[in-house]
């Protein structure tokens, strides 16, 4: 990886993105600093640093806002907001017929109408979210001034910096290097990665935690990283061969070739929305306080993230949402079909329907294995959590670390494919 930045950096076109891209996420941590006004910081700091708001669905947003969120920044809502209305449309146009056709028969057109869609989505939801975080502030008596004046101000802000994110991160993907959303994201958790150091460090300091600890969950996040890596990479190839065909006085077909399926192909999107489901009840629990030792008190408990009930319902949504992104993002019918129309087949199957069933079987399989993968990489952090509580803050690692790796490998591979392009001669030369 370091290679191929260096090498990169020698390319004046590639070395003019690079520094593109790292003036908009010098712009990003700017933002990401500015407090947003009439809000009481030090209140909200010592709000988010309880165990309630850590494990709720605030703490859960509050990583990958790289902590804009708990200090009530111009940037607190991120780019959550976008992503979720990225996932909306998403599952509507699979939901929705109309807007597949539209997608499909308008090509180029229906994406960057999809994409507009998204655009306006992501700033609705932004307005949403951060007049909801303002119902809470209010709630919580963290406003320094309380009139409609100042929630007009606070709201606005919080949706400001949401559409200027969205602006950021479409430039990235237009001038810069990689997905411009993914990049933002990206260095939203790695700019918490110095408090963390510093958490670690008051730990051992303090006593709550030793020296071996800390090597032993040293060695577990590189352990992790490279099983990351290594199943992000992994794919399972079907082998398909073209029968040869004779059009005019030419022979076409007759090559071999592979359809892959990626182990982890519905990438962190699973995670995600099973920590957003685990965390609601969290959520409810911070505006309805049940008394302690009651039945909602219990209940509430269910849902601690060191719990072993909270684990394993986890793990389950885990492995439901996998399969549900699998069956989305592939038809095995559709891809059947292709292959039929094209002259493909897969050795030792009819076209058609045999073909679609055994996509399908293989396509389970895989499925199994990305869902018990992405399992590990979340519940690991869980299960060091639940054997010393101090630990508390490395719940959400796996999912941060599943980001980090993914959008590190995907820019490195779009870097690696421009040098590529640049090297190619030609068949003019």
């Amino acid at each position: 990886m370091f290679e191929t930045f260096k090498n990169a950096w020698r390319i004046p076109e590639l070395k003019k993105k690079i520094l593109y891209t790292l003036f908009i996420l010098l712009i990003f941590r700017i933002g990401a600093s500015i407090p947003v006004p009439f809000i009481d910081l030090q209140g909200l700091k010592t709000l988010f640093s309880s165990a309630d708001y850590a494990n709720s669905m605030l703490g859960f947003v509050n990583v990958f806002t790289g902590g804009g969120l708990s200090n009530a920044t111009l940037f607190a809502m991120s780019i959550t907001p976008y992503i979720n209305a990225s996932i909306i449309l998403q599952l509507l146009t699979v939901a929705i017929p109309a807007l597949e056709r539209m997608v499909k028969e308008n090509g180029e057109e229906g994406r960057k109408k999809i994409a507009s869609w998204t655009r306006y989505l992501g700033v609705a939801l932004g307005l949403l979210q951060g007049f909801t975080y303002y119902t809470m502030l209010r709630a919580q008596n963290l406003l320094t001034q309380r009139d409609v004046w100042t929630g007009i101000v606070i709201v606005m802000s919080f949706t400001a910096g949401t559409a200027f994110i969205i602006w950021l991160g479409e430039h990235i993907t237009e001038n810069g290097i990689g997905n411009g959303i993914s990049i933002i994201l990206f260095a939203g958790i790695i700019s918490r990665g110095p408090s963390m150091v510093n958490g670690m460090y008051n730990l051992i300091k303090n006593g709550s935690a030793n020296i071996l600890i800390a090597a032993l969950i040293l060695v577990v996040g590189i352990a992790l990283i490279v099983f990351v890596v290594f199943m992000s990479n992994a794919e399972r190839r079907i082998p398909i061969q073209y029968a040869k065909r004779v059009v005019g006085r030419k022979m076409y077909g007759g090559q071999s070739t592979h359809l892959p399926i990626k182990v982890s192909a519905s990438g962190v999107m699973p995670i995600i929305f099973a920590s957003s489901i685990m965390s609601l009840p969290t959520t409810i629990g911070i505006f309805y306080k049940p008394a302690s030792g009651s039945f909602g008190w219990h209940i509430m408990n269910l849902f601690n993230h060191t719990h072993p009930f909270y684990i394993v319902v986890y793990l389950l949504l885990i492995v439901a949402f996998s399969y549900f992104y699998a069956a989305i993002q592939f038809n095995p019918v559709e891809i059947a079909n292709n292959l039929k129309k094209n002259g493909g087949f897969i050795p030792g199957f009819r076209p058609g329907k045999p073909t679609s069933d055994f996509i399908t079987k293989a396509l389970g399989k895989v499925t199994f294995v990305g869902s018990i993968f992405l399992g590990v990489v979340a519940a690991l952090p869980l299960v060091i959590a639940a054997f010393n509580s101090s630990l508390s803050g490395v719940a959400l690692g796996g999912t941060s670390v599943l980001i980090v790796v993914g959008v590190a490998l995907d820019t490195v591979k779009q870097m690696e494919a421009q040098m590529m392009m640049r090297h190619h001669k030609g068949f003019l030369e």
